[in-house]
Formats: structure tokens, sequence, C-alpha cells
């Protein structure tokens, strides 16, 4: 991941800042979602897979270092079923299961057609968040 959302820049911004008027605290729980397509929520490009047993899955990251962090365990996806769900290019960090707020996004390293009867995995490590 190499961006954070407008929304999370602000909210954080506001929260060291003493303004705003949300008081923003951390997410209890943080999901990955995958999308299909270059992610740019202030646009509205967000193409996140649906259907065919898709649903975002829960992650935990260990504590930052050097300004970033990674993930801690495997992220398991439900198998694929009752269709594919295409070609994954790109992940995005929500503060809910569904709906909620986009965090994070970047483009995945390595792209993956998912079909039908596939399990898509983000392996222990492999997923990054970084503030520069």
């Amino acid at each position: 991941m190499t961006a954070a959302t407008d929304y999370l820049e602000n909210e954080v911004l506001d929260h060291i800042l003493g303004k705003g008027t949300s008081d923003f605290v951390s997410p209890a729980n943080l999901y990955v979602g995958l999308f299909t397509s270059a992610v740019d929520p202030e646009v509205g490009t967000v193409v996140e897979v649906a259907g065919n047993a898709y649903a975002r899955t829960s992650v935990t990251f260990g504590v930052a270092a050097g300004g970033s962090t990674a993930n801690t365990g495997d992220v398991t996806f439900p198998t694929a079923s009752g269709g594919d769900w295409g070609l994954v290019n790109n992940a995005g960090i929500y503060d809910a299961a569904t709906d909620g707020n986009l965090l994070f996004y970047g483009a995945l390293t390595v792209s993956k057609t998912v079909t039908d009867g596939d399990t898509f995995q983000i392996s222990a490590g492999s997923l990054s968040i970084a503030l520069a």
C-alpha cells in the first residue's frame, strides 16, 4: 500500500492538531478489499471485487518501525464460488467489513486472475503500509 486516502489524511491531521469535528479513533478491526482496476478514490475510481463468495477479509498489522508496518498473518479470502473474480491487481485497507471508509490503497506487486474455485491469499509480511 503506498497511498493514504484524503479521508484518512484529513482525519489524522485533525486528530493530531486538535482540529475538526470528529473524534477519530483507531478502527476496532481492519479489512483488506481487492480491486480489479487501478484505484483513485479521490476521483471515484474504486472497482472492488463483488459476488461469487467474495468478502473483505480481516487483517492485523505489527507495530510500525521506520515509518512502515506489515500484516502479521496470512490474509486468506473466501474461495471464489459460482464464478470468477477477474484480474485482481490492487488492494485497499478498510475500517469495516462492508461499506466503511477506504484508508489505504495500492497496486499489488503481482496481479492474479481469480477464477471459480481459486482462493486468493496475501502471505504474512507481504502487505506493507508506509508513510512518506
